[in-house]
């Protein structure tokens, strides 16, 4: 029984250093997006429809 507490205390002790070096990590940029800015000029625009007016067509 006295192992199990043991192996609890550890992997909460593993989990908290793990939750640290990921919070450390994000706050130094570490998983910010380099690339999309540099491309997104090359991405289509989506056709924006006004609300409420109907387009006519003509035949």
């Amino acid at each position: 029984m006295g192992v199990i507490y043991i192996l609890i205390c550890i992997s909460i002790f593993v989990a908290a250093v793990f939750l640290t070096l990921f919070i450390k990590s994000v706050k130094s940029g570490q998983f910010d997006d380099q690339y999309t800015p540099s491309v997104r000029m090359l991405f289509d625009d989506e056709i924006k429809e006004k609300k409420g007016k109907k387009q006519k067509q003509s035949n």
